[in-house]
């Protein structure tokens, strides 16, 4: 008999495989939110994550989660089941961060995510002068030997930090001595995770996997060179004021934070003095085919940075 000549019910027709599952994590913040649409606008299929749904975006193709906390994993179980990858955004600092994002970590493994892209710090290490960068090394130790692909991104100190360190009396002050600091804008850090994330759909897929890359500006610069732009943005005298460690935990005392958290505002500084974060690398516009942003290019598109440092008339 003739194949066509055959009766019955006609055969399925084969469908594409559908598009892996990008996870994003801190969907609604200035990472992730940033990343999250980029990736939308490539038209790859999203899940969302975050604890509170009502500020996710809403982008086509993207689906939020159910809300997760790093630190639950039965929640982050049921938020990753079924994607192919995972951005993890660090968490807000925290004594107990580590232990979220490994909790996170595990979480993904565990529902058969195939890859984390973790957003670290510059300079991790077990002994880092900043005391928070010390638990993103953690973190990347857990990782590497979980049974996942992985790529780390460690991003220098933002530039947004700069204006944000600065009190509304026009002092940056703190024990940074005159070393230098390469920051970098949340924008590059979101287009470079971007990049990485979709190699997954060319034909090196793989390339970046193993990788860490330091993401920071285009030049270090010291406290100082910052307080000088900050002054020709804002048009007022910007000083920095050199602390001691001792002045500068007695003049953040006022916050009435608790001690770890001090201890990471000061030992930021204290890392800048050391030159821990002066290093300058190409990752930037290596990646995203762009170069990276300049301080004064971030003042001038983001006036709303240095808001609280405008004198009234």
């Amino acid at each position: 008999m003739n194949p066509s000549d055959r009766t019955g019910p006609t055969a399925p027709r084969s469908s594409a495989p559908a598009a892996p599952v990008i996870a994003v994590t801190g969907a609604s913040g200035a990472v992730g939110g940033r990343v999250a649409r980029r990736l939308a606008r490539a038209g790859v299929p999203l899940r969302l994550l975050s604890r509170d749904l009502s500020r996710l975006p809403d982008l086509p193709g993207a689906v939020a989660a159910p809300p997760a906390a790093y630190g639950d994993g039965e929640a982050m179980r049921l938020a990753l089941a079924g994607a192919h990858t995972l951005l993890l955004v660090s968490a807000h600092e925290s004594p107990d961060r580590v232990r979220e994002h490994t909790t996170a970590v595990d979480a993904a493994v565990a529902v058969g995510v195939e890859r984390i892209v973790y957003v670290s710090f510059l300079g991790a290490a077990p002994d880092a002068t900043f005391t928070f960068a010390r638990d993103h090394w953690h973190t990347e130790a857990h990782i590497r030997v979980a049974d996942v692909r992985h790529t780390f991104l460690r991003d220098s100190l933002y530039l947004a930090a700069l204006p944000a360190m600065t009190g509304p009396d026009g002092v940056l002050r703190g024990p940074g001595g005159d070393g230098r600091v390469a920051a970098v804008a949340h924008e590059d850090v979101a287009d470079a995770a971007a990049a990485v994330l979709l190699a997954d759909t060319e034909s090196d897929g793989t390339r970046h996997d193993g990788a860490a890359y330091d993401l920071t500006g285009p030049e270090a610069f010291t406290l100082a060179e910052a307080a000088e732009q900050l002054g020709r943005a804002t048009g007022r005298t910007i000083t920095y004021v050199p602390e001691t460690r001792e002045e500068a935990y007695a003049s953040r005392a006022r916050y009435g934070a608790e001690d770890w958290e001090v201890t990471g505002w000061v030992t930021s500084y204290e890392a800048i003095a050391a030159g821990e974060m002066s290093a300058v690398s190409d990752a930037v516009p290596a990646l995203t085919g762009h170069p990276a942003m300049d301080l004064a290019t971030y003042l001038r598109e983001h006036p709303e940075s240095y808001r609280h440092l405008l004198l009234s008339d």
